[in-house]
């Protein structure tokens, strides 16, 4: 049983506002994915092209997670977060507006900037609410929003994109009144930060650099090499060139797989309390692994759903966790900037993992892709998750 504190987590009017944001979040990508083919036929491009919709949007956050972080530190969270989701709100929606593929490109741009913020600190002040154990399970419910979003958007975009390419984007006006909602109602401590900006640089280095938040940021780069390489990227094209599967039903085992997350994510505060934070991230990229090194030898369409859950269910207890640490390592006056550094390898690790994964393809077949997967993911087992 749950202890009542909790039980109680879920329940705590502060963590449901930030699911608000986290939802605004999921939209990204996955709610105007599916207007991809209509996209390309109404600017007459090149498929390859369609990519750059989601380059430019991750492009600020790779190089702006360190300033947003030092600004969420020594201004506060919400003063950055509120106008961030503005940000995303309005240029997201004007993309809608735009019938032309470079100012579409910009306003992409400008929304990613937005965006950058919002995830970062929803986790920076999802830190700053909760410790210990309370800790770990707001980050795991977090996690099964996020995860919720990301599998329901498809559907919901996919369905605007049946009217017209454009009406997808109108969904990210709603970050505008959750604006307006953080504002009223997030009720969050915030830094004080008073002590000089090179100091502050000074104590956020020596935290930064401690070999156990290293091991934790390496974590974070291989998850997200194994997720946007092997899984985004290839899975996809290995149901398409195996079973010949049409795009909803590769759409329908994607959900499935964020579905399994979304639900083991609710239980990561009760598993906490069974298991240490490390055997969780044991388990998780045991799960990685197992279902890396299965999805190759699979021949039937719907065998592919159970590999499809159980790296579900991996990313369910890895991600929370590494998050969970990771604050846990660091001071209210100086996490969101220490929460940065993850934000930032996160990209890199996003933006690294087609571009690795590709590689191993062209030399060996969309196979090895899930083989490179799992011997990544043993890797950090042997090797990186036993020294934390």
């Amino acid at each position: 049983m749950l202890t009542p504190k909790i039980e109680n987590v879920s329940r705590s009017k502060n963590l449901q506002v930030i699911f608000m944001a986290t939802l605004i979040n999921a939209m990204s990508v996955a709610s105007i994915a599916p207007a991809f083919p209509r996209i390309v036929e109404r600017f007459h491009l090149v498929p390859q092209s369609i990519g750059l919709l989601i380059t430019v949007f991750t492009l600020p956050g790779l190089f702006l997670a360190p300033v947003i972080g030092v600004l969420g530190d020594r201004l506060g969270r919400k003063k950055i977060l509120v106008p961030s989701l503005f940000l995303f709100g309005i240029a997201g929606g004007l993309c809608a507006f735009t019938r032309q593929y470079h100012l579409l490109l910009i306003f992409r741009f400008v929304q990613g900037i937005g965006a950058a913020a919002i995830g970062l600190l929803n986790i920076t002040i999802i830190g700053d609410l909760f410790s210990g154990k309370e800790r770990t399970a707001a980050m795991g419910y977090n996690a099964s929003i996020l995860s919720l979003g990301v599998a329901v958007y498809p559907l919901i975009g996919g369905a605007m994109a049946l009217l017209e390419w454009f009406y997808p984007f109108y969904l990210a006006f709603l970050g505008i009144p959750v604006g307006v909602l953080v504002l009223i109602y997030l009720k969050n401590p915030e830094p004080k930060n008073n002590e000089l900006l090179k100091n502050y640089l000074l104590e956020a280095w020596r935290n930064v650099r401690k070999c156990s938040v290293i091991r934790l940021f390496l974590m974070t780069f291989f998850t997200f090499i194994v997720l946007y390489g092997s899984y985004l990227t290839y899975f996809p094209l290995l149901l398409h060139d195996r079973f010949k599967a049409s795009s909803f039903i590769i759409g329908l085992l994607m959900f499935v797989l964020s579905a399994s997350a979304a639900v083991t994510s609710t239980r990561l505060g009760q598993l906490s309390q069974w298991l240490s934070s490390k055997s969780l991230l044991k388990i998780g990229f045991l799960f990685y692994a197992l279902s890396m090194a299965t999805l190759p030898f699979l021949f039937n369409l719907w065998a592919i759903i159970l590999p499809a859950v159980i790296f579900g269910v991996g990313n369910a207890l890895v991600l929370p966790t590494i998050q969970s640490l990771l604050a846990d390592r660091a001071a209210m006056e100086n996490r969101a900037a220490f929460m940065s550094i993850n934000g930032m390898v996160l990209r890199l690790g996003q933006t690294l993992g087609p571009i690795v994964m590709g590689s191993v393809a062209a030399l060996w077949g969309i196979r090895s892709v899930f083989f490179a997967g799992a011997v990544i993911t043993v890797f950090v087992i042997l090797f990186v998750i036993r020294k934390i």
